[in-house]
């Protein structure tokens, strides 16, 4: 990005902080302002002599996957992930979830450009862990967790980041394509129909770069990490739907509070023995590190809850993923009942053909 563009996205950034919350918008500028003075041209690092062998040999990966992504899943052309970032850390952002003491679902909190959402992100874990703090004392159950990558939705061009430039090259590719399905349909106020557009779009796509370039020990790779995956979110979803009927029950508040607890340590409990067959994968530990609580289950949800639905809807479209896109878009344009009841039906319609 030249000095000139910077200066712009600067001010384009500042002027977010007119609106009341001036501290949290003045940290969100503060750390993608350090971002962007951090990024490097990826070929000019390719390049460089000096660049080492695995970090030379990732970046050429994501060169090619770059090129897939435009032009075998129709997702743009455009400067995103041409650049790469050390940002000298684990996670790109920590992202806050909270959750009233009796219920799933998230609270919310509004963006000028994002709209509302689900989480409420932070670039320092220190400001995020402060504010998750003061959000716990209102009584709220709150979930800190890192985030590895995040899109800009196409305003200004998203970087790789050292965050995941060490995932295995079908899960770069994964990330990859999931970060730019962002800037294909985007709808404010809406986070689980935007998260599940875009894990559905990352499926396909990974399911057609593994046909093509993918070699036998990436597509094993790939399934045991998915396996993994799959497994941890049907745990998620099989404590959801108990604790959805627990809050839904007309229990005396410390009963309920003492079986949400039971409910929890069972979920630990499980966690653990799927683990135990995980060969010593130990990638969601994190997740189990602070207090199980409402909000954790919450910021896993909103990705999967609706995927089924546009998978349904791409092979409506007969897998063209040009029409599966305007599809989305059309969807993106109903009011939000009516989108949800478009999904829920194709959900039920797919459901129907399965049982069938």
């Amino acid at each position: 990005m030249s000095l000139r563009s910077v200066i712009a996205a600067a001010i384009f950034l500042v002027g977010l902080t007119a609106c009341a919350n001036f501290p949290y918008y003045l940290q969100s500028v503060a750390g993608q302002l350090d971002i962007w003075s951090r990024q490097q041209d990826i070929e000019s690092i390719v390049a460089r002599p000096a660049t080492p062998e695995p970090l030379r040999g990732k970046l050429r990966s994501v060169l090619a996957i770059r090129e897939f992504a435009s032009t075998e899943l129709a997702l743009p052309r455009n400067a995103s992930y041409r650049t790469y970032v050390n940002l000298e850390r684990r996670y790109a952002v920590w992202n806050v979830f909270a959750t009233p003491e009796f219920s799933i679902k998230p609270r919310q909190w509004c963006f000028v450009f994002a709209g509302c959402v689900n989480y409420r992100g932070y670039f320092d874990k220190a400001d995020a862990d402060e504010f998750a703090a003061g959000v716990a004392a209102k009584g709220y159950d709150v979930f800190v967790g890192g985030v590895p990558a995040y899109s800009l939705l196409g305003y200004f061009p998203d970087p790789v980041l050292n965050t995941f430039i060490h995932y295995p090259t079908p899960h770069l590719a994964r990330l990859i394509f999931h970060e730019l399905a962002h800037q294909v349909v985007y709808v404010r106020d809406d986070s689980v129909f935007n998260e599940s557009f875009a894990v559905a779009v990352e499926h396909e796509g990974s399911r057609r770069w593994l046909e093509r370039y993918g070699t036998a020990e990436d597509r094993r790779v790939y399934d045991v990490i998915t396996g993994r995956r799959e497994g941890f979110l049907r745990l998620i979803q099989i404590y959801q739907h108990r604790l959805e009927a627990l809050y839904e029950s007309s229990l005396a508040p410390d009963e309920m509070r003492a079986q949400k607890a039971a409910h929890f340590a069972e979920m630990k409990a499980d966690y653990e023995r799927m683990k135990a067959g995980w060969g010593g994968f130990r990638g969601y530990d994190h997740w189990f590190a602070q207090p199980p609580s409402n909000a954790l289950l919450a910021s896993v949800g909103i990705y999967t809850k609706r995927v089924p639905a546009f998978q349904a809807l791409l092979a409506r479209e007969g897998g063209d993923l040009k029409r599966f896109y305007a599809a989305a878009k059309a969807l993106s344009r109903m009011s939000k009942p009516d989108r949800t009841a478009m999904l829920e039906d194709l959900m039920a319609r797919t459901a129907s053909a399965s049982a069938h």
